[in-house]
């Protein structure tokens, strides 16, 4: 597993989660995403979960 910083992390899951979204964003526009970082203290670094938010 790659040792990420805080930042590190953030920039990751960002730029991983536009990837994803682009081309939702051309057939799904009334779908929002939700992306919520939290602390997971069993693997004792920052988390993603993201949402599909209609």
């Amino acid at each position: 597993m790659a040792n990420l910083t805080r930042r590190g992390f953030i920039a990751a899951t960002l730029a991983a989660s536009t990837v994803r979204s682009v081309p939702m964003l051309a057939t799904k526009p009334a779908a929002r995403r939700v992306l919520t970082l939290v602390y997971d203290k069993s693997l004792g670094m920052m988390r993603a979960i993201d949402r599909l938010v209609p």
